[in-house]
């Protein structure tokens, strides 16, 4: 059987922990920082987990990373 092929641009932006949750950057922090209330961008830093429906798509797309 051949291998199955990881999906590039996932294995680039998310991460598998240890227990099967999958880790990604906080979304909305790339422009428009003006408009943004302060409590936005303290609460936006770092990385978040996906939730459960997102997180069994991005799984599909790292066959191996489980």
């Amino acid at each position: 059987m051949p291998k199955m092929k990881t999906k590039s641009s996932a294995k680039k932006r998310f991460k598998v922990t240890a227990t099967g949750k999958v880790v990604t950057a906080q979304a909305g922090k790339r422009h428009g920082m003006i408009k943004r209330h302060k409590k936005f961008i303290r609460n936006a830093r770092g990385t978040t987990t996906l939730s459960a429906p997102d997180a069994k798509i991005v799984k599909g797309y790292m066959p191996y990373d489980r």
